[in-house]
Formats: structure tokens, C-alpha cells, sequence
């Protein structure tokens, strides 16, 4: 059985995606992010399960920012999770002062906090999972989880499916250490890179331009601080397709060629199953077909 490390405590998110990516694993909760993924690099844990973006609130930079740096890891597999929460009390809890939630779910729950506890503050902790440890302690009053918490906790769930946009979700990573191999392709896969372009003019254009060239859609960009020079940036790029494939091959040799530096994050299938879009030109067949020509120049073989 392998271990798997996941940003904890237990009763999170992050615990209820773990046990979907790896249902037959043992599950190791670590208090942050960074923790999770140096027991993977230290080789404590043999993967950890990480959020990633969150369709609301966007991307976590803690997840970014620990992949972009120190020793490479490689996410294999991805899932998505629909958020909703549960807002839990102790069982003698007659009037809500405070609420306590990481910040991401606070946020998504902010307008139903002002119509049902209108005299709550809101309060930050580390996690969704941390908010419930402090609310059992006494520290505040109601707690936003997730509706696992209350498995491991002995609180009143106040209320339950509690969200402000009722279709969010959260993507989650499953990362190993780069020496397991990579999943085959399946035609719904999603590649993910970091690349550190030159501070210039055009710079993420002509990144982008390599990708739009190939026909290769984007699912998602972002920018985090490289945090060198004050101005420099990393990109993550997330787009369709498989490493194993010519078309994304050939791209991220572009990129490679473009970039100071590039950072394969993984290629592994889509959680949602959407295949990639392929454009005119730009199959898989049409990049074979150009190199076998190419190489037949070469070779002096054509007619």
C-alpha cells in the first residue's frame, strides 16, 4: 500500500480528493501545501494530493509556487471536486460571534454568512479542517468545512451544501516523483509546463504564438514572481494534449528553445474527460507525415 501525503488536517477537501485519486492508499495529512510535497521529495510519501485552482477563487499559489521549484515533481492523475460546504458548531453553541474557514472558503461563502449569521466575523485558519479543531477547542463559534469534516469531529452541523456559486469546484493534483512513468495518452489529457520566459517585449506572446501555431488549445495561464528580479515572471500553462503526442512534443521543444528555463509539470487525463480540440493542419498524423518528409530530404529519398 502506498502512502499518499495530502494537505490536512484530516477532514478536509484535499482528504475527500485524495480518496478519490488513491482509494486504495493510505492517506498521511500534513498541515500545509509545502509540507505535503517535501514528504514526496524527501520519499516519506510516495505522491501527495494537492489543490491546484479553484474555479471561484482561482489558482493556489502554494501548489504553483511548490511545483516550480526545488527538486521536480510530476502530477499524474487529477480530480474534481464540486464544493459545497457544511457549517459546523459545538452541540451548546447558542449565537455564532465568529465564523472560521481558510480563505478560499470563506470567500465562497460570504453571502450566505451576511443572510444567515449576520452577526458573525469572519475569522482565517489554515484550513477548512483547521477552522473545525478550532471551534471543538472553543476558539470560535462555527466552522465552514468540508462535509468530510464532520467524520472526524464531534460537532453540529449547522447547515449543510452551503455555497454562493453552486457549481464551483476544485481541481486537485495527485504528484510523484518524475521516475514513474507517465499515463498513456487517452486523447482527453491536459499538459501542464512552467515556463521562465526573458523579460522583454512579446515574450509570453511568442510563447503563446508557439502553441497557437500547432493548433494546441489552453486551459489554463497564470503568472506567479519568479522571485529573483522584482518584474521577472514564471507562467503556467496548462493546454490539451499528451507529451507522448508529435504535436505537444514538438511545442514543448519550441518552448524549451523560447524559454531561460522549462519545467514539465505532467501530462495525464482530464478529470472532466473533454477531448482535446483538434484544428485543421494539426493533427497528430500531419506532424509525423512533415518530419518523415523532412527526414526523406535529408536522405536524399525523395522523388
Amino acid at each position: 500500500m502506498a502512502r499518499i501525503a495530502y494537505f490536512g488536517p484530516e477532514g478536509t477537501f484535499t482528504e475527500q480528493a485524495g480518496r478519490m485519486l488513491a482509494p486504495d492508499d493510505e492517506l498521511i495529512p500534513f498541515e500545509t501545501i509545502p509540507q505535503a510535497l517535501a514528504a514526496v521529495r524527501a520519499g516519506s510519501t510516495d505522491g501527495a494530493c494537492v489543490p491546484v485552482e479553484n474555479s471561484v477563487e482561482g489558482v493556489v499559489p502554494a501548489t504553483l509556487d511548490g511545483l516550480a521549484e526545488q527538486e521536480p515533481l510530476i502530477a499524474f492523475a487529477e480530480a474534481l471536486l464540486p464544493v459545497h460546504f457544511s457549517v459546523l458548531t459545538r452541540p451548546d453553541t447558542e449565537r455564532i460571534r465568529t465564523v472560521a474557514s481558510h480563505p478560499h472558503a470563506l470567500a465562497q461563502v460570504r453571502l450566505w454568512v451576511e443572510e444567515h449569521l449576520p452577526e458573525a466575523r469572519p475569522v482565517v485558519t489554515s484550513s477548512t479542517a483547521a477552522a473545525a479543531v478550532a471551534v471543538r477547542a472553543g476558539e470560535y463559534d462555527a466552522a465552514v468545512t468540508a462535509p468530510v469534516a464532520v467524520e472526524h469531529y464531534p460537532l453540529k452541523v449547522l447547515a449543510t451544501e452551503v455555497a454562493d456559486v453552486r457549481d464551483a469546484r476544485t481541481r486537485f493534483l495527485l504528484v510523484r516523483k518524475p521516475e514513474h512513468p507517465l499515463p498513456e495518452p487517452t486523447g482527453a489529457d491536459r499538459t501542464s509546463v512552467v515556463a521562465a520566459a526573458a523579460n522583454r517585449t512579446g515574450a509570453l506572446a511568442e510563447l503563446l504564438a508557439e502553441l497557437a501555431g500547432r493548433g494546441i488549445n489552453l486551459t489554463r495561464l497564470d503568472a506567479r514572481p519568479s522571485k529573483g528580479n522584482f518584474g521577472e515572471y514564471r507562467f503556467f500553462i496548462d493546454f490539451e494534449g499528451h507529451v507522448a503526442e508529435p504535436r505537444i512534443g514538438d511545442a514543448l521543444a519550441a518552448l524549451r528553445r523560447r524559454c531561460r528555463n522549462v519545467r514539465f509539470l505532467g501530462s495525464h487525463p482530464r478529470a472532466d474527460g473533454v477531448r482535446a480540440t483538434i484544428e485543421p493542419q494539426a493533427d497528430n498524423h500531419d506532424f509525423t507525415d512533415a518530419a518523415a518528409w523532412v527526414a526523406a530530404v535529408r536522405k536524399g529519398e525523395l522523388a
